[in-house]
């Protein structure tokens, strides 16, 4: 799923290319995308896009008339900067073409892969209709240190379970979380309010200090050319999707637990003192079978 960094580039991919342009046409080929129906997307028709924004992993667009739509790329949406009145494709094999949005510079295509169709499309009227739409995270890139303590304790949850609910962080998902975990040498299952003060502060930077980071690197990577390649998975990145892998600091090989459709990704040297993690259900269904440290994982697999 697009994140933070990878949200705030498409923004600025689409910046010099739809700002003060009017939308000629929206061409829907999923009736499944659009999840509101008044007022009526037709009503953009020739309006002017006045700005965009980002709301959680959300693209906002405003438009004249105080009108904005709202798109949810979700885990498989992706968009494609095309000619003006490019063609929308038709069904190729694990990815759907869902919407086409004509302006006089181009063609915006809005593409999905999978066949769960969970990008959705909203069409909000006025600023109080467009925050019903807004998770209310905090954004940790333009907050203090008090408020992101205030946020992180605000319940009781795991660290990865934390930065990745948008309704205590903003735009923060499974890539990223996990390496900002790294960044600050805490294991992802340590709770929210055990952390000390120091701890806190740690993470509060590493936070800062990798979104900024990766929106940088993304954006050089991009340049002026719009960006078709987004992905959560990067050979750069420390210990997201390098199961196996060695961490870049110390050498020990990243670890991973996978539940539900997400996944962590540790290094039990940085963050774990050496330390296996496995999740509760997991813990109790094995027992004393779940190797503790890396030393007991070797041993057992030359068994």
């Amino acid at each position: 799923m697009p994140e933070l960094p990878d949200v705030e580039v498409y923004l600025a991919a689409l910046a010099p290319r739809v700002l003060g342009q009017p939308l000629e046409a929206v061409r829907l080929a999923s009736p499944f995308l659009l999840r509101t129906v008044e007022p009526p997307l037709a009503s953009l028709e020739g309006r002017r896009v006045e700005g965009l924004r980002r709301l959680g992993k959300r693209i906002v667009f405003g438009f004249e008339g105080d009108l904005f739509l709202v798109l949810h790329l979700m885990i498989g949406g992706r968009l494609h900067w095309k000619p003006r009145g490019a063609k929308v494709p038709g069904k190729n094999p694990g990815k759907s073409s869902l919407a086409a949005f004509d302006f006089p510079t181009g063609t915006l295509l809005l593409t999905e892969a999978g066949s769960k169709k969970r990008a959705s499309l909203h069409l909000m009227a006025g600023a109080a209709a467009l925050a019903e739409l807004d998770p209310g995270g905090l954004e940790v890139l333009t907050a203090d240190l008090e408020a992101f303590r205030v946020a992180l304790v605000a319940e009781s949850h795991t660290l990865k379970r934390a930065l990745t609910d948008p309704h205590l962080f903003s735009g923060i998902g499974n890539a990223y979380s996990d390496e900002i975990l790294h960044r600050a040498k805490l294991s992802p299952f340590r709770l929210t309010r055990s952390l000390t003060p120091e701890e806190s502060a740690t993470l509060f930077e590493a936070c800062r200090t990798v979104l900024t980071e990766w929106i940088e690197r993304l954006q050089a990577e991009t340049g002026d050319r719009f960006p078709e390649k987004v992905t959560a998975l990067h050979d750069s990145m420390a210990v997201h999707g390098r199961f196996g892998k060695p961490c870049p600091v110390c050498g020990t090989p990243v670890q991973r637990l996978v539940y539900a459709d997400s996944e962590a990704n540790y290094c039990p040297g940085c963050q774990t003192e050496g330390r296996l993690l496995a999740d509760r259900a997991l813990s109790r269904l094995l027992k004393d079978d779940w190797p503790r440290t890396l030393e007991e994982l070797e041993a057992r697999k030359r068994r």
